[in-house]
């Protein structure tokens, strides 16, 4: 009899196994589906942040490891054979994640189907042009551009505007991609938030992971305020406001602020080109946060669709704080704002007002 209870309970103990094992089979047969591949377009794709970009999308700094994509790379004619060898060369890399490309001149082509867009391309300012030459140039671009994704891109397409004026660019084309939400157009801050953490982690000689929450408001210019007054810094004993550990408000207030907005003109004075691998990686960081999220307790600068935080005039592209979470921006609320950073985002707004009205005399 007692052999007979043994038996059973042993028959017992390995149904429960067996059955464990189907359960986690069927779990991880979930768990390694593969995932469908995302198309992501990059226009002004022969170029230099182009160049460095692609290969950096291919390789799952935008999207994650497990990611795959598909490379859609849009450039002018004149750039179509330098187009044509940055295609062979993504091929060469063999890139595991990399599951096709599409290297065109045609702007329908380059717009079928995309989930995210990443529009490089534009108009350069030249010597002895005037801002306003600039505006016309890609007004016309930013209108072609806005139509070709109005009507091919997918329906959630996320859209990150990087070419210069970026702002004003993605106002634009928020202008003539109607159905697109504006939630879903964004423009290029992210190089500017990490510029602002990259001379606090030198001046304090920490790491740029250690620092977090600094704040660009405003617009991707000169007169961008990079705000420091809400960046903290990890220590061996905790968090740390960055202002008092910096411990001097002369150089945060006037040194610092100046060379975050003029550092695009050091680069180029420094390798005679304008910033490319840095605006690369930055785009990447940018999609990547707003796809996966921020982490808990960090917020980003992202240029925005305002809505009328910190008394910001709806209706602008202007970078603020926020955080990200399930594919959706949120700008951080609640913040205190002291007079002289309120007079510093007010003063980048009105130039952004100012960019918006010249950009829509060339519509009319």
């Amino acid at each position: 009899m007692e052999n007979w209870v043994l038996v059973e309970k042993i028959v017992v103990v390995l149904g429960c196994l067996y059955l464990s094992w189907k359960i986690i089979r069927y779990i991880w047969s979930f768990s390694n589906i593969e995932k469908q591949p995302i198309k992501v377009l990059v226009t002004g794709a022969a170029g230099q942040i182009g160049y460095a970009l692609v290969p950096m999308i291919a390789r799952g700094a935008m999207l994650g490891p497990d990611q795959p994509v598909i490379l859609h790379m849009l450039d002018i004619e004149p750039a179509a054979e330098a187009l044509k060898g940055v295609k062979m060369e993504l091929i060469d890399a063999a890139f595991p994640l990399l599951e096709g490309v599409v290297a065109t001149t045609d702007v329908v082509e380059a717009c079928k189907g995309v989930n995210i867009a990443v529009m490089v391309g534009g108009f350069p300012r030249k010597e002895g042009m005037e801002r306003k030459d600039v505006m016309s140039k890609n007004v016309s671009i930013y209108k072609a551009q806005a139509s070709a994704l109005e009507q091919h891109a997918a329906p959630d397409c996320k859209v990150l505007v990087v070419a210069n004026p970026a702002n004003t660019n993605a106002l634009i084309l928020k202008a003539f991609a109607p159905s697109i939400p504006e939630k879903n157009i964004t423009c290029l801050i992210r190089l500017d938030h990490n510029r602002a953490l990259g001379q606090i982690s030198e001046r304090l000689n920490v790491h740029v992971g250690d620092v977090k929450n600094v704040i660009i408001w405003g617009n991707h210019s000169s007169t961008q305020y990079p705000d420091v007054n809400h960046a903290t810094v990890n220590t061996s004993s905790g968090q740390k406001s960055a202002r008092e550990l910096v411990a001097d408000d002369q150089w945060l207030n006037t040194e610092f602020i100046t060379t975050v907005q003029q550092r695009g003109a050091a680069i180029i004075k420094a390798r005679k080109q304008s910033s490319a691998l840095s605006a690369a990686s930055s785009a990447c960081d940018h999609i990547r946060d707003w796809v996966l999220g921020t982490p808990k307790g960090t917020w980003v600068s992202m240029g925005v669709y305002s809505d009328g935080s910190y008394g910001i005039q709806p209706g602008l592209i202007y970078s603020f704080p926020v955080t990200c979470e399930k594919g959706e921006w949120s700008i951080v609320q609640g913040l205190r704002i002291d007079e002289f950073s309120k007079a510093k985002m007010d003063a980048t707004a009105k130039e952004l007002m100012e960019e918006k009205a010249l950009a829509y005399s060339f519509l009319n």
